[in-house]
């Protein structure tokens, strides 16, 4: 009779060698047993380059955490910066391709880019001005008509007192006074930290302006080149998605000081020109841009007179209806189209991480992102837009693109 085969051998348990796995040499009672944990599967099995590998990763993501927090300023200000250049480098490239050297295109319109904001802070600054230089010509007579209960900052200290007020509180008023400096300190040097960051800003967006195609080619260089050809592409289409971004909504902020200035003028209140130019500055802000720019433009005209208030109320609901539903999905739609909800997401993100500046600069943000998904989104299915497009070509994601 042949001889039978021998019985298979046990699969090892964690933590035991094969000897020990066979299961003629196995008691129950070592069955029951709890694993080594430094047998040969345990933590001492990990090799020490793993353990540093891990560590080290985790070090050197808390370090560039930390690097990050520390820089948080310095990165803001680069953002704005490119926010700026990527806006203006459409007029530069322009330029560029009508004979102009890069440089030469480069100052032309960062020039014409800071004379146009120093128009408009003198726009802002004149009349604030004009009227600040006629007050101090009238203090003297408008004193003197306090003093008798006369004019109207006569009639109002008379009427409220404010004379006793003042004597009875003198000593309060003297020391609040003298107390004063370290508010008014800590305001100037607000101011001149928003100065020099104003300035570092448009340093950076010139230096941007001048170097993008060196930056962008020696790092596309670093690329194999399907994978340069595709970041360019995205890069590209991200870049028209946050350029057309701004100027469909300059184009309805425009639209929104002139209807305002307008109506303004017509209703015979004072500072038309001023109000129409705050109007179409805070229309800007997404969402809530017309709620802020209407309120004190309306009070202002509701003091003039009561019916001036009315009519300019009315004419900037009814603007703002027109703003929502027709000049917005016109012009937005030929530049970047974003679901409300990302919309209204991004806008509480951006001004949670950057205050006001994080709000503008939010949906434009929103928009590029928008365009790095799409493509990743297509690489997955393994197609591509054979041009890439913003606007009403623009398919969400899980719809075929055009031309396929």
């Amino acid at each position: 009779m042949a001889d039978q085969a021998p019985a298979a051998r046990p699969a090892p348990r964690r933590g035991q060698s094969v000897p020990e796995a066979d299961a003629a040499r196995i008691t129950p009672l070592e069955r029951e047993q709890p694993v080594d944990p430094a047998g040969a599967g345990g933590w001492r099995a990990v090799p020490f380059r793993t353990i540093l590998a891990v560590d080290g990763i985790v070090v050197g993501t808390v370090l560039a955490l930390l690097t990050i927090w520390e820089l948080r300023r310095i990165i803001v200000l680069v953002v704005i910066a490119g926010f700026f250049a990527i806006v203006l480098d459409p007029a530069v490239a322009l330029l560029n391709r009508h004979g102009l050297r890069r440089g030469m295109a480069t100052s032309l319109v960062f020039l014409i880019g800071v004379a146009a904001f120093a128009g408009l802070v003198y726009l802002f600054a004149k009349p604030v001005y004009d009227a600040g230089s006629r007050f101090a010509n009238d203090l003297p007579k408008v004193v003197d008509q306090a003093r008798h209960g006369q004019g109207r900052i006569g009639h109002l200290i008379k009427r409220y007192h404010v004379d006793k007020y003042v004597r009875d509180n003198a000593p309060k008023i003297q020391d609040a006074l003298r107390h004063a400096g370290g508010p008014l300190l800590r305001v100037a040097r607000s101011v001149i930290a928003g100065v020099v960051g104003m300035v570092t800003v448009l340093v950076l967006t010139f230096l941007l302006l001048l170097e993008a195609p060196n930056l962008a080619s020696s790092f596309l260089k670093l690329l194999p080149e399907p994978r340069a050809e595709r970041v360019r592409r995205v890069a590209g289409d991200a870049s028209r998605s946050v350029t057309g971004y701004v100027v469909g909504n300059a184009m309805t902020s425009v639209i929104a000081g002139v209807v305002i200035y307008t109506t303004l003028r017509i209703m015979g209140v004072p500072f038309a020109f001023l109000f129409g130019l705050w109007v179409a500055l805070v229309d800007l802000l997404p969402l809530v841009g017309g709620l802020l720019a209407g309120v004190p433009t309306v009070a202002f005209a509701l003091l003039h007179s009561p019916s001036a208030g009315i009519v300019t109320g009315i004419v900037f609901l009814v603007y703002q209806q027109i703003e929502n539903h027709i000049l917005n999905p016109v012009i937005m739609s030929r530049t970047v189209r974003l679901n409300p909800l990302w919309v209204m997401l991004s806008v509480l993100v951006g001004a949670r991480v950057g205050g006001l500046v994080g709000a503008l600069l939010a949906i434009p943000v929103a928009g590029a992102l928008q365009v790095v998904a799409r493509d990743v989104w297509d690489e997955g299915r393994g197609r591509f837009k054979p041009e890439p497009t913003v606007g009403p070509g623009e398919k969400t994601p899980g719809s075929p693109a055009p031309g396929r």
